[in-house]
């Protein structure tokens, strides 16, 4: 008669211990979680959904043929300009994607706002005013003036995302407009640079 527990099955380390089953989740079983979702909510293909432009509204709309190539890239430029100059102004964030970066914001913990260099946030100043000049611009020449304005707009799809797939032909128009602002703009920095 044998004394103790009875041993349990499975596959064991050398060392004796019982090999663990892996109890997360997998990249591949995450992504591929991710494409049926695309699938699904897009109704795309299974190679469409593979495409990074449906991770963003800008991007659906880019995907779509809503908007044009240089214009997916000058809205994400904008997006990274904001978002920087948020960063290093010590404001909040837009959106913050989680309960703590939440309380980050208000300032319930953590979130000391590091020391940055005075020619660091000069320059990322001036990028982002001139990105917002360029937009108030546009307002002011914007085809369809009766209708929201091409700074709210591309605000809107590019900090907020908000889905544009349902927006009226107007606002997608105005939409273009102001990202054509903002490809005139990048265009010109990087001839320039």
């Amino acid at each position: 008669m044998a004394r103790g527990r009875k041993r349990k099955a499975g596959r064991r380390h050398p060392c004796g211990k019982l090999v663990r089953a892996s109890v997360g989740e997998t990249q591949r079983d995450a992504v591929a979680t991710v494409l049926q979702a695309r699938q699904r909510h897009y109704g795309v293909t299974a190679k469409q959904a593979r495409d990074v432009r449906l991770g963003t509204a800008l991007g659906r709309l880019s995907f779509a043929g809503k908007i044009a190539a240089d214009q997916y890239a000058a809205g994400e430029m904008y997006g990274e300009i904001v978002a920087r100059n948020r960063a290093v102004m010590g404001l909040p964030m837009d959106q913050p994607r989680s309960v703590t970066g939440l309380l980050i914001n208000e300032g319930i913990f953590g979130g000391s706002a590091p020391d940055h260099d005075p020619a660091l946030v000069e320059k990322v100043r001036r990028r982002a005013a001139a990105a917002m000049m360029m937009l108030r611009t546009a307002d002011a020449d914007a085809p369809g003036a009766v209708d929201r304005k091409p700074s709210t707009l591309v605000h809107a799809v590019v900090c907020h995302e908000v889905d544009a797939a349902n927006w009226p032909a107007a606002d997608i128009v105005n939409l273009g407009h102001g990202l054509d602002a903002l490809v005139r703009l990048f265009g010109d920095r990087r001839d320039s640079s």
